[in-house]
């Protein structure tokens, strides 16, 4: 075939060609002999890395505080449990049925009862947390969890009044330092200032006048 009659047909198979095909060339195959080239150890599995996480510890809060962790509940073997009628708001479901529930520590005789929900499956659970409390309370007196928490709380609310008390005793100066500085100005300025009285001015003078004197 001559060459005047190739050109046109490659250019046509040109332009039915994708552009990959005309500008890509294929990779070659990923062999172990490729891995020796390049230096990579194909026993070493390549760890993926994660960006939305890093190796820091949490930031902990100014002034957080390590609780004690929470107590246990007792095993059911030493307590006795039993399920009596609510009272107080809740409608008919608290006051007619044996929703609310009370558990008795057998080995120490601590009795607790709780009508929180109108559920009896989560009384259940609350009132075991709050003999497990209790127990903790017991056993390690002010080392106990809910000792703690009670603490951290009453210096929290000490603080929070101690800060309002400041505040407001710092508006009450501002207040008194502002009356000594209005009860400095003569007494023009004062009414000018205070807006106690009215100023007169010359014009309103001189109508008073006239209107006096006619």
């Amino acid at each position: 075939m001559t060459p005047k009659l190739l050109l046109p047909r490659l250019a046509h198979a040109c332009r039915k060609a994708p552009i990959s095909r005309l500008y890509s060339t294929p990779a070659p195959p990923w062999t172990p002999a490729r891995n020796r080239i390049l230096g990579i150890d194909p026993r070493v599995v390549p760890v993926a890395r994660h960006f939305g996480t890093t190796n820091k510890p949490p930031l902990l809060k100014a002034g957080s505080t390590n609780f004690p962790p929470r107590p246990k509940p007792p095993p059911d073997e030493e307590i006795e449990e039993s399920f009596l009628k609510g009272s107080g708001p809740g409608g008919q479901k608290i006051n007619k049925t044996n929703s609310a529930v009370q558990l008795k520590h057998l080995p120490t005789g601590l009795v607790v009862k709780c009508q929180a929900t109108r559920s009896r499956s989560q009384n259940r659970k609350i009132a075991r947390q709050l003999l497990a409390d209790k127990l903790d309370d017991m056993a390690r007196g002010d080392a106990s969890r809910a000792s703690v928490v009670g603490e951290v709380k009453r210096k929290k609310k000490a603080s929070s009044a101690k800060k309002s008390r400041r505040k407001y005793r710092k508006l009450g100066e501002e207040g008194a330092s502002a009356e000594e500085i209005v009860g400095e100005q003569p007494s023009d300025e004062r009414n000018e200032i205070t807006g106690h009285g009215d100023k007169v001015s010359s014009d309103d003078k001189a109508v008073l006048q006239k209107a006096i004197g006619g």
